[in-house]
């Protein structure tokens, strides 16, 4: 096994936002050195890395000569070059997750087409290239109102999705490649995340449940673990793998799924990242994602996935009217409250619903976490000076 700790060994990321960020406390933990690209000068990784660059992600040049310069290469969001990703592969660079499983999910289209090719089940759906032609579809009665769009690529927190109940929501979209998708009425959203190292190792946190805001789009808490029946959770930690297998990752990869009115589980889609539906194993979990993300792709033996307490996330946003440089209005209130932790992820300008932070509330009860976790949203604000 190769010396990964207080070495030369170097780890790159592509990403230096707060998934980046968080990674990084891990990186720090294990003394591993760390790379890091991204396109922000004021990105909230650079004050942990070992070395910062600024350039853009999606630049072939960019990425490659990055990655030339590293012993293996992640990435925290995947919006990065696939191409440079796959060069980097054939000159014997080691890429984890490979460019060939981001190929299968960056794109939605792409990634909607995989699960029906591997049975994996998800909702009807069709592929569109632009705007006109979804719109075709709609007035010859070939789409069924109401459905979901959404954006083939660059979708991120509730951006680049949206319900169309009527003709009229047509107008506001994007003109881009899309997908119309089967509006399924459902009873929860949950996600399972896996992990999976070189050497086949497998394992999958708890099921958490997710609760949406209603306007935003976005994910307003995170339950661990989700309040479901038992088989309801082994089906899908079962689906989740199957999907794991499917596209042969390695390192963390993020299953949303819908548990459906007849408890049937389909899969939303996924994220071969960190992700947010996994952040409060930084206090709920014996190893939280961020640990298990660098042991799976340094090919590292995997950590307990068990939770030690029940734990709820809340997402901190910008509020809406707010924008500028930002200020955490009551945040040594909720510090005053037994098990809340604040995780804030160094963005300095605050905009409305930019996602800014997070707290963590750990109970042994999920119904006292989950009572504590409204006073932490009713009380803190994310506002601007």
């Amino acid at each position: 096994m190769a010396n990964y700790f207080s070495s030369n060994f170097t780890l790159g990321i592509l990403g230096g936002g707060q998934l980046g960020k968080m990674m990084g406390y891990e990186t720090r933990k294990f003394d591993i050195k760390t790379h890091v690209l991204d396109p922000s000068a004021e990105a909230p990784f650079r004050i942990s890395c070992d070395h910062f660059e600024q350039g853009d992600l999606m630049d072939y040049d960019t990425v490659y000569n990055f990655g030339k310069k590293v012993d293996v290469l992640t990435f925290e969001i995947e919006g990065v070059n696939i191409e440079a990703l796959a060069a980097l592969e054939n000159e014997g660079k080691t890429v984890y997750p490979s460019s060939k499983t981001l190929q299968n999910i960056q794109d939605k289209g792409v990634q909607k087409n995989f699960y029906t090719q591997h049975k994996i089940p998800t909702a009807p759906f069709s592929i569109f290239k632009d705007k006109v032609e979804l719109a075709d579809a709609v007035q010859n009665k070939n789409l069924t109102l109401p459905f979901v769009w959404k954006s083939c690529t660059g979708g991120y927190d509730g951006n680049g999705v949206s319900v169309i109940r009527n003709e009229e929501d047509l107008i506001s979209l994007e003109n881009r490649p899309c997908i119309a998708e089967q509006l399924i009425p459902f009873k929860n959203e949950l996600a399972v995340i896996v992990v999976r190292n070189p050497s086949g190792e497998v394992k999958t946190y708890p099921v958490v449940e997710m609760e949406f805001h209603p306007e935003a789009n976005q994910v307003e808490y995170v339950i661990c673990p989700a309040r479901i029946e038992d088989h309801v959770a082994t089906k899908a930690r079962d689906i989740a793998v199957n999907v794991s297998e499917a596209f042969k990752h390695v390192g963390l990869l993020a299953v949303e799924m819908f548990q459906t009115e007849d408890d049937q589980i389909i899969v939303n889609e996924v994220a071969p990242r960190p992700h947010n539906s996994g952040h409060y194993s930084i206090e709920g979990s014996y190893t939280n994602q961020f640990e298990q993300q660098i042991r799976a792709i340094l090919d590292l033996p995997l950590g307990n996935t068990d939770s030690k307490v029940g734990g709820i996330m809340v997402n901190l946003v910008g509020s809406e009217g707010h924008t500028g440089d930002v200020v955490y209005e009551n945040i040594e209130k909720i510090m005053a409250m037994d098990g809340v932790t604040p995780h804030i992820y160094g963005k300095k300008q605050t905009r409305p619903f930019r996602k800014m932070g997070h707290v963590t509330i750990v109970n042994e009860d999920i119904d006292k976490a989950r009572e504590i976790a409204a006073k932490v949203k009713e009380l803190i604000k994310v506002i601007s000076k």
